[in-house]
Parts: C-alpha cells; structure tokens; sequence
C-alpha cells in the first residue's frame, strides 16, 4: 500500500487521516453562541437615557456615541475632528478627487494662493535661516 500513496507535506499516513463522513472538530462550535460582531450590533442598539437641555429622550447606545463625538469635535477636539471626517468620508464615499474636484469661486481661489504664496515663502525663509545658522 505504501507504494500507492507517497506521504509528504500535505499528504499524511492513511492511518491518521480523518474517516470519510467524520468531522475533525466533533463538538464543533455550540449552538447559540454568538460572534462579537452580533454581540456589539446588539449592545450598540440597546436605548439609553440622555439628558438634552430640560427634555430626557431615549437613544441608541450607537447614536449617543455619535452625538458625543460630534459635540467633542465642534468643540474643537483635534482628535474627535479627525475620527469624524474619517468616518463621513468611509460611510458616504468620498474620495480624495472628489474633494480636489470641487469647484471655489474666485474670490476665494484668491485667497488660497495667496495663502500659499505666503505660506510657501515663510518656509523658504525659514530654510535659508537655517542653513545660515548651521555654517556659522
């Protein structure tokens, strides 16, 4: 029989092979045991109570979390701003070209490059500066 069947990297002894109708995990998972992703969808759609101004309404666990992280961000957290602009641009697909794409009028064209002249030049000084103090 050993002349049949070459035994090697993928290919084990027939002797230790599992038997044809014959699972390698007999117990398996048990039944009603749920993934993190259930348990989490479950947990965040559970209601709450929140305090807005003189009213109290109940909410998601999930939408408190977005009104959190909204208010933290208008308040000007860096942090929160950045998560939030991350995730608008995930859950509604914006693309970078979509945002380069978009068109300003004049005015505020002018604006801009004159920012960026400005700006563009601070930077140029700064460099010469730098290398002036670096040879002396």
């Amino acid at each position: 029989m050993a002349e049949d069947y070459a035994v090697g990297y993928g290919r084990p002894p027939k002797h230790g092979q599992f038997e044809k109708g014959r699972s390698g995990n007999p117990k398996g998972r048990p039944k009603g045991t749920r993934n993190l992703a259930t348990d989490l969808e479950e947990e965040l759609s559970a209601l709450i109570l929140v305090r807005e101004g003189t009213q109290s309404k109940r909410i998601s666990k999930q939408r408190a979390i977005v009104k959190a992280l909204l208010a933290k961000a208008i308040k000007g957290d860096t942090k929160a701003i950045n998560i939030a602009l991350s995730m608008m641009c995930r859950l509604f697909q914006i693309e970078e070209a979509d945002l380069s794409e978009a068109t300003l009028p004049e005015d505020d064209r002018a604006i801009l490059e004159a920012f960026q002249r400005r700006w563009q030049s601070t930077a140029a000084t700064e460099v010469s500066t730098d290398n002036e103090s670096e040879q002396s």
